[in-house]
C-alpha cells in the first residue's frame, strides 16, 4: 500500500492503510512499537556506509525509527508530500521548520493571526537570533512591500487561531513562488482531510499531531510534510535540537490517524449544528465560523476546503465576565486547553494560547475579552447544544 500512488486511494484508505506494508505471513496487523534507543550494525563496514550516508539503516531513535517512518509515510500519503518528519510536539515541528530555513540576518513574513506559541516564537525568541520578523493581516495585502532581499520565509495559518479567519492558500503560494520564498502552512486546524496545502502550491506542512491526527487527547506530537529535499533539512534541524518523537507516541498517532476522516466528517457536521444555535442566541454579540454564511471568508471557505472544520469562536456582549460564567456553568464541554479530540472544549484565548498579549495585539487577531474557543468533539449534537442553552442562560 505504502508504494502505491496517492490518487489511487481514498483518504479514509490512506488513513488506515498509508505507509504499512502487511501483505506478507505471519505479518501483524497493526504496526509494532519498536521500542528501543538504539539499533546495531552487522559489521564496521556497515556502520562506515551508514556515516558516509550511504546507508538507510537505523542508527538511534533521535535520527529515525521503524515505527517512526510508519507514521511519516502515513502524514506523507494523506498531505499528498514526498516525505514527512514526526516530532516531538507541535512547536518542535515549527520551531524546526523555521529554523531549517532561517538564519541571522534572514527576514521572515507571517500572519499574524496565529497560534499564540508560534506568535511569541516569532515575537520573543527568533529575534535574539538576528532573524527578523514582519507580520500581515490575513489577507496578504502587504507582502509585496516587506519583502527584500533578506526575506526567506512566508508563513500563514489557515483557519486562524482562534477567530478562523482564512488566508486564500492559492493567492500566498504564488505569491511566494514569486518572491522565491519557502512557504510554510499550518494546517492543524483543517487537518489533511479537509484541506491539502501542497495541492494548492505550498512548500512546507506543519500540524500540531496532538489534535485532529491524533484525536483522542493523550499525546504531544508534531509533523512537517513536503518535498524530500526541504524535509532533509527539517529532519537535520530536528536531529541537532532534539525535538525527536517517542516511538510509543508514534504507534499512538499511528492509531489515531485511522480514524481521522470519520471523526473529522462526524465533527464538522456537529460544529455547524453548533454555530447555528450559537448565531441565533441573543447573548451571543459574533460567531466565527466559517461554514456560516455571515463570515467574511465563507466563499473562500467553500472554494479550498472540502468542510469547514470543527473549530469555532464565539464572543458573548457581556465580556470577560460572561464569558467566565458561561465556561463555569458549562457540564458537558470541559474547560480545558488544546483541541481536536474526542471531547468537546471550550477556553478563554486571553487566559491560554494568547494569554500575556497587549489590548492592541488581541485587538489586531480580532480576540475579545469574551471571547470563547470551542472545539467541538463526538457527543451527540443535541446533548452539546443542551448544555449551551443552559449555561447561557
Amino acid at each position: 500500500m505504502a508504494k502505491q500512488s496517492n490518487s489511487r486511494y481514498s483518504d479514509s484508505t490512506l488513513a488506515v492503510h498509508g505507509g504499512e506494508s502487511k501483505h506478507r505471513i505471519s505479518g501483524p496487523v497493526a504496526t509494532p512499537i519498536v521500542r528501543t534507543s538504539n539499533f546495531t550494525f552487522a559489521s564496521t563496514a556497515e556502520m562506515k556506509r551508514h556515516a558516509e550516508g550511504k546507508s538507510k539503516a537505523y542508527l538511534y531513535t533521535r535520527h529515525g525509527n521503524p515505527t517512526l517512518s510508519v507514521a511519516e509515510a502515513k502524514l506523507a500519503e494523506l498531505e499528498n508530500g514526498e516525505a514527512a518528519m514526526v516530532t516531538a510536539s507541535g512547536m518542535a515541528a515549527i520551531s524546526s521548520a523555521l529554523l531549517s530555513q532561517l538564519k541571522c540576518g534572514d527576514e521572515l513574513i507571517a500572519t499574524r493571526q496565529i497560534y499564540g506559541g508560534a506568535y511569541r516564537l516569532m515575537r520573543d525568541i527568533l529575534p535574539r537570533f538576528g532573524i527578523r520578523v514582519h507580520l500581515v493581516d490575513a489577507n496578504l495585502a502587504r507582502v509585496d512591500q516587506l519583502v527584500n532581499e533578506h526575506t526567506r520565509v512566508l508563513y500563514v495559518e489557515s483557519p486562524t487561531n482562534p477567530t478562523l479567519q482564512l488566508v486564500d492558500l492559492k493567492k500566498a503560494a504564488v505569491i511566494a513562488r514569486g518572491h522565491k520564498l519557502v512557504s510554510l502552512i499550518d494546517n492543524t486546524f483543517a487537518s489533511p482531510i479537509l484541506q491539502k496545502p501542497l495541492d494548492l502550491g505550498f512548500d512546507l506542512v506543519i500540524h500540531s499531531a496532538t489534535k485532529y491526527l491524533a484525536g483522542h487527547s493523550d499525546l504531544i506530537a508534531g509533523a512537517v510534510i513536503g518535498r524530500r529535499e526541504l524535509i532533509k533539512q527539517v529532519r537535520e534541524m530536528v536531529i541537532e535540537l532534539g525535538g525527536s518523537m517517542d516511538p510509543d507516541v508514534a504507534y499512538m498517532l499511528i492509531r489515531g490517524m485511522k480514524t481521522l476522516e470519520v471523526r473529522v466528517d462526524r465533527q464538522c457536521a456537529t460544529a455547524m449544528t453548533v454555530a447555528r444555535f450559537l448565531e441565533n442566541h441573543p447573548r451571543v454579540a459574533r460567531v466565527d465560523y466559517p461554514g456560516l454564511r455571515s463570515h467574511p471568508d465563507h466563499a473562500l471557505a467553500r472554494r479550498q476546503m472540502r468542510g469547514f472544520g470543527a473549530m469555532l469562536a464565539f464572543t458573548l456582549k457581556g465580556g470577560i465576565a460572561a464569558a467566565r460564567r458561561f465556561c463555569d456553568k458549562a457540564k458537558i464541554f470541559l474547560l480545558a486547553a488544546s483541541l481536536g479530540g474526542v471531547e468537546s472544549l471550550i477556553v478563554l484565548p486571553i487566559y491560554t494560547s494568547h494569554y500575556g498579549m497587549s489590548a492592541s495585539e488581541l485587538a489586531a487577531v480580532g480576540i475579545a475579552q469574551g471571547t470563547v474557543r470551542v472545539s467541538v468533539g463526538l457527543e451527540a449534537p443535541e446533548d452539546l447544544v443542551a448544555d449551551l442553552k443552559q449555561a447561557l442562560a
